[in-house]
């Protein structure tokens, strides 16, 4: 490994010269707070300081990571910046133009990143050709999280349909079970509105609204029904979910409070974190409709000085795309490896049908950059859509309304 070549290197240069050597140093500035997360992180601290560098932790609370992109602005402007940081999508593109990203290609190349990263998802990784980030993980956002005994309790299946979500909502309401876990935070009612769009329009739909933000998908009779989806599945929530913070929601499903929630595959870290089984204690499943929407996680390096960061950075990128830290990681995360060379014996079955879904939808022309999540948008642009999507859900904004305020809000963000 090119990481241990390099402490022996660094052994013999300060015998031989007796002078000192730069020990790697990595100030981290991240948002995985929660249980799982927390652990997750935890596993890159160790393996850090097993091979030898300093990790200075930096975390900043919020799921949606809007905290931390406030305190990292902070920091560039003061010419301080963080060696590496959670970044992912078009924001590290956004931060490339700024002229504060390093270039960390030659950790990339020595690895061998390309054989054996996704070519879609190493793109994100690239600024003008040249990696300024690394990749940590493959998310999967469309996913339906179920209390298998709830579900059992009241007969019900895994929905594959909306109405079929719908009917089974009904029924849970009927019987005083809160049909769906949410919180009511931007970046929350962005997710759920994502999976209706991809489920109900369908993944080149998705791909003309989402990522093309083609003004005729935005006003199209599809759109519309995506916010009457919305509309009713805002009546399935609870009147207490404003404001809540997702592992809150994941919780309620967890002790049967709730029976479903809407959310990424981190949702499965928590459960994991906990003690609960897939397939006993709680059931996975994509959301209804076709296609896999990717959040990718990963570590853009900024521009620092001194030898000691530098090689922090560099050790820090060649451990994040490691075999062994892929591994670990993901399974502690609830995501899957984006390393396709990464066997998935250790993972369960949530694991194995996302490595599936993802491959399939890849050959299929269905595997779609996540707008919630900043991989499909600039700030801005997702933005505006999110503004929308949760002024008509905290409303009474109808359907029409709403479709005619997300094109013009789209519209004025470019």
């Amino acid at each position: 490994m090119k990481h241990t070549a390099f402490a022996a290197i660094s052994a013999i240069a300060l015998t031989a010269a007796g002078v000192a050597v730069a020990e790697p140093q990595a100030e981290v500035l991240h948002w995985w707070t929660s249980g799982g997360e927390a652990k997750s992180v935890a596993v890159l601290q160790k393996e850090f300081a097993d091979n030898g560098g300093t990790w200075t932790d930096m975390p900043v609370a919020g799921g949606g990571g809007d905290a931390a992109m406030t305190a990292l602005r902070a920091r560039v402007l003061s010419g301080n910046a963080p060696t590496a940081v959670q970044l992912k999508g078009p924001a590290i593109q956004e931060w490339y133009e700024e002229g504060v990203l390093a270039d960390i290609s030659s950790v990339a190349e020595a690895e061998g990143w390309a054989d054996v990263l996704p070519e879609q998802i190493a793109e994100h990784m690239k600024c003008e050709g040249a990696w300024c980030a690394a990749p940590v993980n493959v998310h999967r956002v469309d996913w339906i999280w179920a209390n298998k005994d709830v579900l059992e309790a009241n007969g019900i299946e895994m929905p594959t349909t909306w109405d079929e979500f719908n009917a089974a909502a009904e029924k849970l309401q009927a019987a005083g079970i809160i049909p769906l876990a949410h919180g009511g935070q931007a970046w929350q009612d962005a997710t759920v509105f994502e999976t209706v769009v991809l489920g109900l329009g369908g993944p080149e739909f998705f791909q003309q609204a989402l990522v093309d933000l083609d003004p005729e998908a935005l006003t199209s009779d599809t759109m519309v029904a995506v916010f009457d989806q919305m509309r009713t599945l805002r009546g399935y929530v609870d009147d207490n979910f404003s404001g809540r913070d997702w592992n809150l929601a994941t919780a309620m499903v967890m002790n049967g409070e709730a029976a479903f929630q809407i959310m990424g595959d981190w949702a499965k870290g928590e459960f994991l974190a906990a003690g609960k089984v897939p397939g006993e204690d709680f059931l996975c499943g994509s959301t209804p409709g076709e296609g896999f929407l990717y959040n990718v996680d990963s570590f853009a390096m900024f521009d620092v000085k001194g030898d000691d960061k530098k090689a922090g950075q560099d050790l820090l990128a060649e451990l994040i795309v490691g075999p062994s830290f892929q591994e670990v990681f993901n399974l502690n995360k609830g995501s899957i490896p984006v390393r396709t060379d990464v066997a998935l014996d250790k993972f369960d079955d949530c694991a194995h049908l996302s490595s599936e879904d993802m491959t399939a939808s890849a050959e299929g022309g269905a595997l779609l950059p996540s707008y919630a999540h900043g991989m499909a948008l600039r700030g801005a642009q997702a933005g505006a859509i999110t503004d929308v999507v949760t002024a008509h859900f905290n409303s009474d904004m109808s359907s029409a309304d709403a479709v005619q305020m997300l094109a013009d809000g789209v519209a004025n963000s470019m």
